[in-house]
Order: structure tokens, then sequence, then C-alpha cells
């Protein structure tokens, strides 16, 4: 039997995926420590949300910054998981302050490596990459199952080296460690608790735009294609791998080709929703936007068994209507919701409160 983790550490935990990951493993009584630096937008309601949770205790709050060595090995002491979700999220953002995303990126995962390395207790260590790391696919790439793990990197865009650098870190500490330690290469994952930009989270983003009337800029034709997965989805397979332990294994993650999409098409889905005709500006294409991309999922499935269960179409209407209710909801019956949706198998399942 996988040996069952209790203890977890979340960096980022106040980001949009810690959140719902943190949610899903206090349902499963596991003592969550989320350590967040609050720089984002949304992390402070985020948190309240977690606070809010029926499950009584067991939520540890640290304040503090990646890039700081001596914050995270005190975070990552005794801690028998690590989801390493902390990061510059945003291309954008890159280019305009390269150093800031190289020592949070690179700087960051090589500190929560370095203190489960020496803390002694071999955590398991899970690290979200990026699509990115594939740069810009060749059309020969553009297959019918998607991207598998053996496309080759091509590492485009400062963000793109940050994070390609830190996935190859969290990979090698595997071999060359004895580290249980696992890459999820992702696709476009959306859902509540995400305060998107233009830069970051685009698919919130323009949830957020329509019902406030506001214009949404495309850069390019609108006609890019991603494989949009919903963080339910997500964090099964989080949740799933943790249990597993796998060392040393990387996996594309994503929708899959059930699920791929253009912009333009999230859009028409949107304006179908409720939120009426987007008045959309075109701008020139960003550099390192990837015209394409689609995971192959297949080695994730089949190492777990999981698949993507929520279809665009649903996803995206459970995150119209939590922009809905506030994009911050407050109603305890909304809360009862998410954690039945979190109290699936995985890391702490033998914890689950009847």
């Amino acid at each position: 039997m996988a040996e069952q983790a209790q203890r977890v550490l979340v960096t980022g935990g106040a980001g949009f995926i810690g959140t719902n990951l943190g949610a899903a493993l206090r349902a499963q009584g596991c003592t969550v420590t989320v350590l967040d630096n609050f720089s984002r937008r949304g992390t402070r309601d985020n948190l309240a949300w977690l606070q809010r949770q029926a499950l009584p205790g067991g939520l540890r709050v640290l304040e503090g910054d990646v890039r700081h060595v001596a914050t995270v090995a005190a975070a990552v002491a005794g801690q028998q998981a690590i989801y390493h979700l902390a990061a510059q999220v945003a291309v954008t953002e890159a280019f305009r302050d390269p150093r800031a995303d190289f020592e949070v990126n690179l700087g960051g995962t090589l500190n929560v490596l370095e203190a489960a390395r020496r803390s002694g207790g071999r955590p398991l260590v899970l690290y979200t990459s990026t699509n990115k790391v594939y740069g810009a696919l060749p059309e020969a790439a553009k297959l019918a199952a998607g991207v598998n793990e053996q496309q080759p990197l091509d590492l485009h865009s400062p963000y793109g080296c940050s994070k390609g650098a830190a996935d190859q870190y969290v990979r090698d500490y595997g071999r060359s460690f004895g580290l249980p330690t696992v890459v999820f290469r992702m696709s476009c994952i959306y859902g509540p608790h995400q305060f998107g930009t233009e830069d970051q989270g685009w698919v919130a983003h323009f949830v957020l735009a329509l019902r406030a009337g506001r214009p949404i800029t495309l850069y390019g034709d609108g006609h890019q294609v991603r494989d949009l997965l919903y963080v339910d989805d997500l964090v099964a397979a989080l949740l799933g791998v943790g249990a597993l332990r796998p060392p040393g294994r990387v996996f594309n993650v994503g929708g899959g080709p059930a699920n791929a999409v253009s912009l333009l098409e999230v859009l028409r889905l949107l304006e179908q929703r409720g939120g009426g005709a987007a008045e959309l500006r075109y701008a020139a294409v960003r550099p390192g936007d990837q015209p394409y991309y689609v995971s192959d999922t297949r080695a994730l499935q089949q190492a777990i068994g999981w698949r993507p269960r929520t279809g665009v179409a649903t996803g995206l209407g459970r995150l119209w209507d939590w922009a809905a209710a506030g994009a911050a909801p407050r109603a305890a019956a909304a809360d009862r919701l998410a954690l039945r949706r979190a109290r699936r198998p995985g890391l702490c399942a033998d914890k689950v409160p009847a």
C-alpha cells in the first residue's frame, strides 16, 4: 500500500490551484501548511474561504516567500508531501523582469528541493510545470492524441527557461538524490478561485471581463488552441499521483483532445451562458505565445487511472456561477458542495470523515 501522507505543504497555497487543492486535502483529513507571500490579487479572499471550511483545525498559514531559504526550510520541516505551486506565472512579467522570474521559479524551486533533501524525511515533491517548456511546436507535433512527454523541450521566453530549468531540477533530484519527485506539465487550468488577468489565467479573465462589460483584447487572431482542464480534475490528478509517489516522473496534464478549444470558441460559450456579446479588440501576438497546444494525457491515465471528467461547457458554467456569486462565494452551501467534490481517493483518503 502506498504511504499515506498526513502532513502536507502547499507552496502558493492561497493561489487558484492551491486553494482548491488545500480544500481537497483538508477534506481528506490532511494537516495542511499553506506558504504564500499573498502578492497576487485574490489570495487573501482565497485564504479566508479556506479558513471557513467545515473541518476545524489542521490548517497552518505561513506568510513568506520561496526565495528565502530559512522560510522554506521551516515550512518543509516535518512534511510528508510538498506540492510546489508557488511561482511567477506570467510570460509577460518574465519579459519585464527576467531576474525576478528566475529567482522565484528556479531559485525558489531549488530552495524547496534542498529543504526536502536535507529534511531527512524523503517527502514527496510534486512540481507544477507548464506546457511552455515545449516552445512553439512544429506541425509534426500536432498529433491526434496531443503532445506527449517525449516531445523535446524547447524553452522559449525567460518564463519558459525558468520553469523548464526548475522542471529538470525536480526530475533530477529524483534520480540523483532518491527523492520521490513528480512534474506536471500543465495546459490551461481554470475554475473557481481564479482571479485571472490577460497576462495569466485567461479563461477567468474572459469571465470577469464579460461580467463587468469590459473589452477583451485578443493577442493574435483568437484561433489559438488550448486543451482546458477544470480544476477539480487537476486536483484529482494531484492527489492520485501523490498517493502513488512515483520517483522522478513527468506527466503532461490537460483536458486532452476532447477539451481542445480556441479562444474564440471559449468566448462564444461564455456569451451563450449570459455574458452578452464581447467587445473584442485585437493586438499583435505576444512573445512566447503558442499558437497550438493540446496534451496527450495517456501516461497519467495509465499510471493512476485518471481522466478528465468535466467538459468545457460544464466547467465554464461553474466558473461563471462562481463569478456571479461575487468572485468570492461565501454561502455555506457552496462550501459544503466544494468539500463533497474534494472527497476522492488520494493522499489522506483513510482520514476522510464520515
